[in-house]
Parts: C-alpha cells; sequence; structure tokens
C-alpha cells in the first residue's frame, strides 16, 4: 500500500470528494466558490444536483469528479476536478454546461430566460504553456466591442502547477483555497496563515487521514493506489516507446522514429486507456489506433 500524509489529498476522486462534494460541510465549498467567483450576492447556501439526471454518465469520462448545485438564487455552478491533460477540455467544459442549459428548460410557453451557470475547471496541468497565469475567467463577448456581451455564463479555469506561491506570498483567501489544494497531502500542520480562516481549518479536518472511518481510510488507499499504478504506467508506456522509436529512429529516420515511438506508446496504452484518450496522448488517429487492437 502506498505512503499516506496526515492529510488526504484533494486530487483524488476520494479526497474532492469527501472535501468539496460533501453535504454535511458545504460551508467549505461555498467559502471557496465565494472567494473564486466575481459573483454579485456571495452564496449562502448550496444544494447539491445529480449529474447524472442530466444525461452526464460520470463512469464514461476522464474526470476524477464533478460537482453540481445550485444556490438560493438559481445560480448553478459545475465544479471539476481534473488530473490527466486533455486536449479539449476547454470543448467539454462547453459541452457540460450545455446539459444545464438545456435542463433549465420548461415545457409550454416559456420566454427562454436562463439562470447563471458557473463552470470550475481546477486542472492539475496547464491549458496554455505560453504564459503563467493560473487563473482564467471567461464569459460571451462582443469582439469589437471588447465588452461582455452574455453575463449569464463564466468559466474559471485553475492551472494548479502555474500556482507557485509559498505560504509567504499568500495574499488573500483565494490564495489560502488553491495552496490548500496544491499542498494539503504533503503538509504535516496547518500553515498559520491558513487557520485564522475557519472553513480552511474545517477543510483540514475534514480531510485528515486519522479522522477517517477504517472502511473511508482503505477507500481512500486504493484510491491513492489506483492513481499511482496509472501515472507509473503512463510514465513507463511513454518511456519505453521513446526509447523504441529513438532507436528505430537513427535506423530509419527521424521522422520514421517518431510515427514509431508514437505508436509504441499507443501498444502499451492499449490495456489500459481507450482510444479516443490514446489518440489525444499520441496523435495517431481512432482508425490507427483500432487496427493496432485488431
Amino acid at each position: 500500500m502506498c505512503m499516506i500524509g496526515k492529510y488526504i489529498d484533494p486530487f483524488t476522486d476520494f479526497g474532492f470528494k469527501r472535501i468539496f462534494g460533501n453535504e454535511k460541510h458545504k460551508n467549505i465549498l461555498i467559502s471557496f466558490l465565494n472567494n473564486l467567483l466575481d459573483i454579485e450576492n456571495p452564496i449562502v447556501d448550496i444544494e447539491y444536483k445529480n449529474l447524472e439526471k442530466l444525461g452526464i454518465n460520470l463512469a464514461d469520462r476522464k474526470a476524477v469528479l464533478d460537482v453540481y448545485c445550485k444556490d438560493s438564487k438559481n445560480n448553478r455552478f459545475i465544479v471539476e476536478l481534473q488530473r490527466a491533460k486533455q486536449n479539449f477540455f476547454k470543448d467539454r467544459s462547453l459541452y457540460y454546461t450545455s446539459f444545464v442549459i438545456q435542463e433549465q428548460a420548461q415545457k409550454g410557453d416559456w420566454n427562454y430566460q436562463l439562470d447563471p451557470i458557473y463552470f470550475v475547471g481546477i486542472l492539475e496541468f496547464s491549458l496554455d504553456d505560453t504564459n503563467d497565469k493560473y487563473l482564467t475567467k471567461v464569459k460571451l463577448c462582443d469582439v469589437d466591442e471588447k465588452e461582455v456581451f452574455y453575463d449569464k455564463l463564466s468559466y474559471y479555469y485553475i492551472e494548479i502547477p502555474k500556482f507557485t506561491k509559498e505560504e509567504k506570498d499568500l495574499k488573500n483567501e483565494l490564495d489560502y483555497w488553491l495552496y490548500f489544494m496544491k499542498n494539503a497531502a504533503k503538509l504535516d500542520d496547518i500553515p498559520q496563515k491558513l487557520q485564522k480562516d475557519k472553513n480552511l481549518k474545517e477543510a483540514f479536518d475534514v480531510a485528515s487521514f486519522l479522522a477517517l472511518s477504517k472502511d473511508e481510510q482503505f477507500a481512500y488507499q486504493m484510491d491513492m493506489k489506483a492513481r499511482n499504478d496509472y501515472k507509473n504506467t503512463l510514465d513507463t508506456a511513454l518511456q519505453e516507446g521513446f526509447e523504441r522509436g529513438v532507436q528505430k529512429g537513427l535506423q530509419k529516420g527521424i521522422e520514421k522514429g517518431l510515427k514509431q515511438a508514437k505508436i509504441d506508446i499507443a501498444k502499451n496504452l492499449l490495456d489500459v486507456l481507450d482510444n479516443e484518450t490514446i489518440s489525444l496522448k499520441t496523435g495517431l488517429t481512432i482508425t490507427e489506433i483500432e487496427n493496432l487492437r485488431n
């Protein structure tokens, strides 16, 4: 079994659900959203809703976990934690919000008025390597006037690898939350700055490994093991594929070597990933991957 720290890792299925998808401790999610979102009135209460009722099957996706909730003013929030890099994550976030839009449709005579929707993507990878901006806010805008055209659809992308602030550099509560997400699993004690916020302190209490029941501890350990196994499998496959590709490239030319490297990587991933994900990782077409399976 893998090594376990004092606090569980928020970047696991179990950890994220326990900390941010917990009805009993929903003030934790409320505090995080209030400090992140540009929202006119602070959120005072939320109701967790079931994403599968929107037609989204969690088992068919590569997200760790989605949280979908609605506040007392009918603002709707999707919070998604994404570990593995995905080239079309922006497309996917638009796709998910389309379900929340459709959910609001009313039978009979309806004027198409919609409630505000906020999508929050917490990413363990970088969407854009050309800058060091860790928080991106997106709305529909008038291109010519450079003004917001429609303010009821908002997207927030948090690229955790770009958040590099040390404890001494933290300046506000959003900084505190992002520091918690990135570092909780590596900490032995609650940082002094974070102790002053009761919701953050509660988040650490909820994330305490020793506070889990025996069954919960086992579930978390299995979650961590699956995460580590996935990473090791991917790293090994990439390394083996690269080495084979380099060898063949020396013999047949760089172009053929790079192509073969992609094929070798794909072969090593056939047993652990689906065709679409392998295509995203290697650049091979779906047809090429299907041919490898056959």
